[in-house]
């Protein structure tokens, strides 16, 4: 077979599997958004904001436009360590480590400091970022059902007990404190209690609860939990893209996690750092989110019209107490005609499909900006929606 041949094979082989992701309605695409925003990670508008952007164009005057290189070799910067040193401060950490984006975070964190004697325990609904780290590491998946902590604790006691278990090795324990596609959060002081029980390493990741709850949007363990039951987890996950406004991650630990991540962490070491002025803007929105609280009871006042508008007119509603409201489909084709029918009269609401998720859905996604009244059209339109369908 000639190198065209082959190919040609590779192609038709391509071509055939996009048949069967179309057939199947699980086919994507990129589009340019339009409509009223009902489906950004934007919580508080803050990536929309004038102001953030006057103090950008102020930041990008102070440094070169890209950073050069990995921060080992010539892209750090004194604006990256005074951003992780205040971050550090905000969210009660020892030190902060910034990466490119949460799914390097999460997936470099535990990559880092997982191996193929290590379990890790993981809700089953975690973002794909986790799970990919865990498959990357090479360490021993654990799946516990969604929020059902008896079941974690009992994964992680028969682990202690099989006398086939590796040993004493490592034991990690990883959640999401707010749930990307479903908006339901764990009982974080739950899973502290099981990490202390059975000497477990806890990774929880914040992205989503950020800005949003919290003591001046510090994030859901400032919402649940102790200073004492806080300084017990050994990381904790954020992100700079979504209620920040901005991009990247980061991850808030000790000094010690954080050497050891500067040391080991591959994604950290080989990456060329993030655009300078990046850090100091985020320094910035930080000071903004402080003073965001009219925003956030806004944020969550709307979302309870939404949860119980929905409820009214009979929409199927995840278990969400947050931002996020996912209206739940019977079917991948379902999820879709709600999401073009409602893009058509002015709403931007994305229909998410398996993988992803395990039921189709339409996630709604909430952000300060929007107007009670625009919240109530978006129900209303559903209904029409749904009219017209049947």
């Amino acid at each position: 077979m000639t190198f065209w041949d082959q190919m040609t094979s590779h192609w038709q082989e391509i071509s055939a599997e996009l048949e069967k992701i179309r057939t199947k309605n699980l086919y994507r695409q990129c589009k340019v958004s339009s409509g009223i925003d009902f489906c950004s990670n934007d919580y508080l508008g803050l990536a929309k904001s004038g102001l953030l952007k006057e103090k950008m164009k102020e930041n990008l005057s102070q440094d070169t436009l890209g950073s050069t290189a990995a921060r080992l070799i010539k892209g750090h910067r004194q604006s990256m360590e005074d951003w992780e040193r205040k971050f550090s401060e905000f969210v009660g950490a020892g030190a902060s480590l910034s990466l490119a984006n949460g799914y390097v975070a999460n997936m470099g964190l535990i990559d880092t400091i997982a191996d193929s004697r290590t379990a890790v325990f993981t809700d089953r609904l975690n973002h794909a970022s986790i799970l990919d780290g865990i498959r990357i590491s090479g360490a021993i998946k654990k799946y516990y059902d969604h929020l059902d902590l008896d079941h974690l604790e009992e994964q992680v006691s028969k682990w202690d007990r099989d006398p086939a278990s590796p040993g004493k090795r490592k034991k990690i324990i990883v959640s999401e404190t707010l749930f990307s596609m479903d908006g339901d959060k764990p009982d974080i002081r739950r899973l502290v209690e099981i990490k202390k029980k059975y000497d477990c390493v806890l990774i929880l990741d914040e992205a989503h609860s950020f800005g949003v709850f919290g003591k001046e949007g510090r994030g859901m363990c400032f919402e649940d939990l102790s200073r004492e039951e806080m300084d017990s987890i050994e990381y904790r996950v954020y992100t700079l893209g979504k209620s920040l406004g901005l991009e990247g991650g980061i991850i808030a630990t000790t000094e010690l996690g954080r050497e050891h991540l500067v040391n080991r962490m591959r994604p950290f070491i080989f990456s060329t750092a993030p655009m300078p002025m990046i850090f100091t803007t985020a320094s910035d929105s930080l000071d903004l989110i402080r003073d965001m609280e009219k925003e956030r009871e806004h944020l969550l006042r709307i979302a309870s019209i939404l949860r119980d508008g929905l409820a009214r007119e009979g929409f199927s509603v995840s278990s969400t107490v947050s931002q996020i409201v996912p209206i739940l489909m019977d079917t991948e084709e379902e999820a879709l005609y709600y999401s073009a029918e409602l893009r058509k009269i002015g709403f931007d609401v994305i229909a998410i499909r398996p993988p992803t998720v395990p039921t189709p859905r339409l996630r709604v996604s909430l952000n300060a900006l929007l107007t009670e009244k625009e919240v109530l059209r978006l129900i209303e339109a559903l209904v029409v929606v749904r009219r017209a369908k049947r």
